[in-house]
């Protein structure tokens, strides 16, 4: 797919990740004393965000200004245009009251810090990375997924004991056993299945009302991605898929999926779902689509912006999927 890497956090070539200087804390060290050397803070899974502006940007700190706040060690994300830049968790803190509550399906409150500028707010990133630009969407999903993971596996897999961060936060190593654990991703297929002129929408349990997107499942041990379109709709619609093939990827960091766009042909349309699964699955044609897209759809909304399943769904309508 031509326009694959346009997708939300796909990207946009700017970040050199340098793994060659994770294993050299001198190295690091000096990075973190540079003048560009800059420090996205994130509490509770939410990046700092600049407030105020039409389009956001994030609130990068210089390193005293992160260690005022609290912020926990650094961890290397690389090089972005030569400017070293870092994340940092923020540490026992328990917030404040919210400028705005939290909406349902997303969470719209902003948590301002008081050792931070007025103007910058701790913000959920599933709100804004669709109107953030590739470079910072892609360093605030490399950040936030990196963290979550450092939040999840303090302990060894192999052994139980208490493991350290190590290789500038792309590595924890067990002191005990020796053993050396690496960030996870979690492979995801999502299908855009089709049949004729109408694609397979689903929705999940929870979602806001009359919300449809492209169905989705986790990849089994010992299976190809192929194979785990077919399974997850035949689980979860009962539709038989026939020819599959890959459209494009998206890095997904809550908490840490990668999510592998496929299109699969539908062999048949008779429709029984998994309720445990989901709630509903249905055909829809093209025109209902962009009926949805522009928000004049009766009965259905389109996947939340910066979604893989809406970058789809929107190519698709374009035909732009090849």
């Amino acid at each position: 797919m031509r326009l694959a890497e346009t997708v939300t956090f796909g990207g946009s070539a700017r970040l050199d990740r340098t793994a060659q200087l994770r294993a050299a804390p001198e190295t690091l060290a000096t990075l973190a004393d540079d003048a560009r050397a800059r420090v996205l803070l994130m509490w509770r899974g939410k990046p700092l965000l600049v407030q105020g502006g039409q389009d956001p940007r994030l609130g990068w700190s210089r390193r005293p200004v992160a260690a005022d706040a609290g912020c926990g060690p650094l961890l290397f994300l690389g090089l972005d245009e030569g400017a070293p830049r870092f994340a940092a968790e923020l540490r026992d803190w328990p917030g404040c009251a919210p400028l705005s509550g939290p909406g349902g399906f997303g969470d719209d409150s902003v948590q301002p810090h008081p050792a931070l500028s007025p103007d910058l707010g701790f913000a959920d990133l599933r709100g804004v990375m669709a109107r953030l630009e590739p470079h910072e969407a892609e360093l605030a999903a490399t950040a936030r997924g990196l963290l979550e993971w450092h939040r999840t596996h303090g302990f060894c897999a192999r052994c139980g004991a208490a493991s350290q961060s190590a290789q500038g936060g792309w590595q924890r190593h067990c002191p005990s056993c020796g053993a050396s654990h690496f960030p996870r991703t979690d492979p995801v297929v999502i299908m855009l299945i089709t049949h004729g002129n109408e694609v397979l929408l689903g929705r999940s349990p929870g979602w806001p009302e009359g919300m449809f997107s492209l169905l989705a499942g986790f990849v089994e041990p010992g299976e190809t991605v192929e194979a785990a379109v077919r399974r997850e709709v035949r689980e979860e619609s009962g539709v038989v898929v026939g020819p599959v093939r890959y459209l494009a990827s998206q890095p997904w960091p809550f908490p840490a999926s990668l999510m592998i766009g496929c299109r699969g042909e539908a062999l048949e349309t008779a429709i029984t779902i998994d309720p445990t699964e989901i709630d509903e699955a249905l055909w829809v044609s093209r025109e209902d689509v962009a009926l949805a897209f522009a928000g004049d759809h009766p009965r259905i909304a389109p996947p939340r912006e910066g979604a893989i399943a809406r970058f789809l769904l929107a190519n698709w309508l374009a035909d732009r999927l090849d």
